[in-house]
């Protein structure tokens, strides 16, 4: 039995991993939750249902009325003959990284963008193995996290950093010639750059394939999220970016492949499930039965292949730059992106003024302030996060 804590518990991932561990409960159990407290009958539900032993909410505010649900469903379940009890509560900045280092045997870090960073460092530093679906954590962090990780602890859950995972189990790593990243495409594969120009949040949010947070979309339908992946490979198999390439897969069914030095290639094929990755990400190196459906073989299919459009979605030369410099190089990246994907949902920036203004904001980083490889503190990433999203703010209002 694996106790779990899950961070990120009413968002897309948080959720389907709940939908695994309510299918197993012979092999899992839940310790802890932890959300923003934006969607608070959401997280009051999960608590009633799994009824872990902490809950927390970054948002202060939202502590309160949790407390107050949970004492009602208690009180109803018997609570005053000591038949319910309420979970222990943390609340504030410090609740997810608190939470995080309790004592559990896996992390499911599911929480978006660089707010993931110090969870996982907690997670690392009490030795709970890191399911890690926060790519961002990694990619910012760097060395820092890979400094404090034992070697196995960290286990992806991205579906494609699952999928070389996976295939790697085929050969040792001195076989390995390349990692093949596939890429759904998002809504605009096919468009030309002029036809970018035109693109309406609603239309970047339309993904064919996944169904994602907002962040995610957008970055899957700019290639931001793929660039964000190469980096995120590299730094978990340890394999030089020139040897992680990119191509394109629209039906999403292979989510990544690793060539070997003989010429074979191994492949993780599955629909298209959030489930399987994360089902793996909880129980590895063990599989979960049933954890999603599989292919069907019986009727007639076809896989395509494509070559990706560096000169239409430039974010993956972006994103191999940031991660070649390493450092604060990273972090910039990642928050820019972060903050310009909030003005385009905003209305206030161009699909493609997205991916450009990433790239000028990373560039004036490399000219002044950045820190290097070895270098690195949560400080200083704090601290380029800090910058890249001031600088975003004031290239607008420029």
């Amino acid at each position: 039995m694996r106790r779990v804590v899950i961070l990120g518990s009413t968002g897309s991932i948080g959720t389907q991993a709940l939908d695994v561990i309510r299918r197993n409960p012979d092999r899992f159990t839940v310790v802890g939750l932890a959300a923003s407290g934006s969607r608070l009958d959401l997280l009051i539900d999960q608590v009633c249902e799994f009824e872990p032993q902490t809950v927390a909410v970054s948002q202060a505010t939202s502590a309160q009325d949790l407390q107050l649900a949970l004492y009602s469903w208690a009180k109803g379940r018997g609570y005053s003959q000591g038949d319910a009890r309420i979970p222990r509560i943390v609340a504030g900045p410090e609740a997810l990284e608190s939470i995080a280092g309790m004592e559990c045997d896996v992390v499911l870090n599911g929480l978006a963008g660089a707010a993931g960073l110090t969870p996982t460092l907690a997670a690392l530093s009490a030795g709970s193995v890191v399911a890690l679906a926060n790519k961002e954590s990694l990619i910012i962090g760097g060395d820092l996290v890979r400094s404090r990780a034992r070697p196995g602890q960290i286990v992806p859950v991205d579906s494609e950093h699952s999928a070389i995972a996976q295939a790697l189990r085929a050969g040792s790593k001195n076989e390995v010639r390349r990692l093949v990243l596939t890429a759904s495409g998002g809504p605009f594969r096919g468009w030309s750059r002029t036809a970018l120009e035109s693109v309406s949040p609603e239309q970047a949010l339309a993904h064919p394939t996944w169904s994602m947070g907002p962040l995610v979309t957008v970055n899957s339908a700019t290639m931001m999220n793929k660039g964000l992946e190469v980096i995120e490979a590299h730094l978990l198999f340890d394999v030089p970016f020139d040897a992680i390439e990119v191509v394109v897969h629209p039906q999403s069914i292979v989510h990544s492949m690793v060539e070997f030095v003989d010429g074979s290639t191994m492949c993780q094929a599955s629909p298209p499930d959030m489930r399987l990755p994360i089902a793996l990400g909880l129980d590895w190196p063990d599989r979960v039965p049933g954890a999603a459906p599989g292919c069907t073989w019986t009727s007639a299919t076809t896989w395509e292949f494509q070559p990706l459009d560096e000169e239409v979605f430039p974010a993956i030369r972006v994103a191999r730059a940031a991660g070649g410099a390493g450092g604060t190089a990273t972090s910039v990246l990642n928050a820019a992106n972060e903050a310009c994907v909030g003005e385009f949902l905003n209305g206030r920036m161009a699909f493609p003024a997205i991916v450009a203004t990433v790239s000028r904001v990373l560039e004036e980083h490399m000219g002044a302030g950045w820190v290097g490889p070895g270098e690195v503190t949560v400080k200083s990433v704090r601290d380029a996060d800090t910058w890249a999203r001031n600088r975003v703010a004031a290239l607008m209002t420029a």
